[in-house]
């Protein structure tokens, strides 16, 4: 294919230039509307640099198509052909692969696709620039014109800058979109990890219940009966609770009298539901820690002692935690069948469980291990040190 690089030294854009700078900063600077921005600015461009009409195109995800995404006085049936084209094709894959301007007249490869009645006739050369931005292509845009007549110097130069900063648009709308996706998927996580230490567990006791109701009413055991009744409905209005809390301030509270307090009726539940006996020291909370701080510390505690009601089989249980002017040691510890393996750790959302508490530590900073007691059991520790870079 016959192509040219267009390499002109830049110079000061005429009037018309002026005023299309302008008009992309204006854009830039309002952000968000990237298809929009391309559509008013594609038109201006073409007056411009006198073409017959003018294209968009960018890279999709693979970088291996160029994907039309507005284009000004193309015929419908071109548009079709066009919309969807390799990434290394004619004097847009030059331009993409060089990142360079292209001045292209053998249009043979775009008349193939089936635009003979454009390609050819009502356009003989087409100019492809690069949208780039620090190094990476991000898409063409291309100018068609009727005749062999190549834009001013002052046009092309103005021509490429207006490349190099539509490059700079698209990149920054992908860093926006990839930031969006993180944020939407930290999100859904911190969502899925609230759901599971407040409703999901709450709802395995029940589950947990609910059969020894039964052979309670099975037995004519009304005491035994009325027990478990009285625990179900507790469940059920904390579940609820749970629920308006998620809904309402998108995560659950702990007590407003602090993490102590908290602790204090966590460990009095485990008691009363369990029949485990669990051991509790609490050499001093700082006063210090943050609401956020003592809200994941309170979850990564409750959903350990959630494992050891469902699965260590122990007969007794240690809870301690040790203040410190700028952080604590949480363990909690069980005598039961240690820890499983990773692929027995799916009942129940165990292997759910063990993530969420890995996630919450690392959200403040602090340091989490899971693994076997010395002398039988498992044994979870927590280690949080503002001094070190927890957060505060």
């Amino acid at each position: 294919m016959a192509t040219t690089r267009a390499d002109t030294a830049c110079t000061p854009p005429d009037t018309g230039g002026a005023d299309l700078f302008v008009q992309l900063a204006k854009g830039l600077s309002e952000g968000h509307d990237l298809r929009g921005l391309l559509d008013r600015l594609l038109e201006p461009v073409v007056a411009l640099s006198g073409a017959r009409a003018g294209a968009v195109r960018l890279l999709d995800d693979s970088d291996e198509r160029l994907q039309l995404v507005s284009d000004v006085g193309l015929p419908g049936g071109v548009h079709r052909c066009e919309a969807m084209v390799d990434r290394h094709c004619g004097a847009c894959g030059d331009a993409a692969d060089s990142r360079r301007v292209v001045w292209a007249s053998d249009l043979s490869e775009c008349a193939a696709r089936g635009g003979e009645g454009f390609f050819g006739q009502d356009c003989h050369r087409l100019l492809a620039v690069p949208l780039q931005h620090r190094g990476r292509v991000l898409g063409v845009y291309n100018l068609f014109f009727a005749d062999d007549a190549e834009p001013a110097p002052q046009v092309m130069a103005l021509l490429r800058s207006v490349g190099e900063l539509l490059g700079l648009a698209l990149d920054n709308a992908r860093l926006e979109a990839q930031s969006l996706r993180a944020t939407a998927m930290q999100e859904r996580q911190m969502m899925a990890a609230e759901i599971h230490d407040s409703i999901a567990q709450t709802l395995t006791f029940v589950k947990m219940r609910l059969p020894l109701l039964h052979d309670a009413v099975e037995g004519c055991d009304q005491a035994q009966a009325r027990r478990y009744l009285g625990d179900l409905r507790q469940a059920v209005g904390e579940a609820h609770g749970s629920l308006r809390e998620i809904v309402t301030h998108f995560r659950t509270r702990i007590d407003p009298r602090g993490l102590a307090h908290a602790l204090e009726s966590l460990v009095a539940r485990f008691r009363a539901r369990s029949g485990i006996a669990l051991d509790y020291a609490s050499r001093g909370i700082p006063l210090s820690l943050s609401t956020e701080v003592q809200t994941e510390v309170f979850f990564i505690v409750q959903e350990a002692l959630a494992n050891i009601e469902r699965h260590s089989q122990a007969r007794h249980a240690w809870l301690s935690i040790e203040g410190r002017p700028v952080g604590f040691e949480l363990t909690v510890d069980d005598d039961g069948v240690g820890p499983r393996p990773s692929d027995e750790q799916c009942d129940e959302g165990s292997h759910f469980g063990i993530g969420i508490m890995s996630e919450r530590a690392q959200r403040v900073g602090g340091e989490f291990t899971l693994g076997p007691r010395p002398g039988g059991g498992t044994r979870v520790r927590l280690a949080w040190n503002a001094a070190a870079g927890g957060a505060a």
